[in-house]
């Protein structure tokens, strides 16, 4: 484990040592700035509405907006997902395709390491770099907890906040294990990129194409799409088969990254 904590130390020194991680966590808060205001923006016209009706006689879709956590930091946490699905990929394109490419992937295979330490520790490594560029956006809910008002006197309900930080964390971790697999594969980075966006995407889209699906299909994809394992966590619910859906695709993930390098050592 020593050795796998050291790899993952080299690779987040690299990260921090490009431009490219820096670039990517100014792009990761514009983006989401600007959808933030969006959603302020959102949140004060239905407040400022409900004020001139009443909320009885508004639709039951808008009374998310009765508090912030529920109009503005739960959809937030959707963006951030969505956001995710494109930032991952540049993220992880490089962890093992850069290695192949500079033709130091040979002298990996060469050192006394052993696979699943080295595995292990660009795993590691892409999962801090991930966990920063989304700790980013946890500037927003403290902002609102610092401005905010609500009639119970705490303008955010926390317990809901943080289990739904760790539903985008969990879809973090999830892209950079398909990610470090796919970069595994090729030593092109763009090409690792592209394939991971991918192979993402249309997971993640599973939950439309249940919707059109019979049983016991549509049950299948509901539980096999990112989307829904996702839907009830970024809410604040916590549930169990969500948690052993995401560490399935994780681990299988590394498994299928370490047999690859495996054979690429004995090639």
């Amino acid at each position: 484990m020593r050795t796998a904590l050291a790899i993952a130390r080299k690779e987040l020194s690299v990260y921090f040592t490009t431009p490219w991680a820096y670039g990517v966590f100014t792009a990761m808060a514009a983006l989401s700035s600007f959808l933030f205001v969006n959603l302020l923006v959102e949140f004060q016209l239905r407040q400022a509405e409900a004020r001139a009706t009443s909320w009885e006689q508004m639709s039951p879709n808008l009374h998310a907006y009765r508090n912030l956590t529920d109009g503005v930091v739960v959809p937030l946490w959707g963006i951030v997902i969505a956001i995710t699905l494109f930032v991952a990929p540049f993220l992880s394109m490089r962890l093992f395709a850069e290695e192949k490419r500079n033709k130091t992937f040979e002298l990996l295979m060469t050192a006394p390491v052993k696979t699943i330490e080295l595995v292990l520790g660009k795993y590691l490594g892409g999962l801090g770099i991930i966990t920063a560029t989304l700790g980013t956006t946890l500037i927003f809910p403290l902002l609102l907890s610092l401005h905010g008002h609500a009639e119970s006197g705490t303008a955010l309900d926390w317990t809901t906040v943080l289990l739904g930080f760790g539903g985008v964390l969990l879809w973090g971790a999830t892209c950079m294990a398909v990610g470090l697999f796919i970069s595994a594969l090729t030593e092109s980075q763009m090409l690792a990129a592209f394939l991971t966006f991918t192979v993402l995407l249309p997971w993640m889209m599973l939950t439309g194409v249940a919707q059109s699906a019979s049983e016991p299909l549509r049950s299948v994809l509901l539980y096999l799409s990112f989307d829904a394992q996702l839907h009830e966590m970024t809410r604040g619910i916590l549930e169990v088969k969500a948690l052993v859906f995401f560490t399935s695709v994780i681990a299988f993930s590394l498994l299928l990254t370490h047999r690859t390098v495996e054979a690429r050592r004995w090639a």
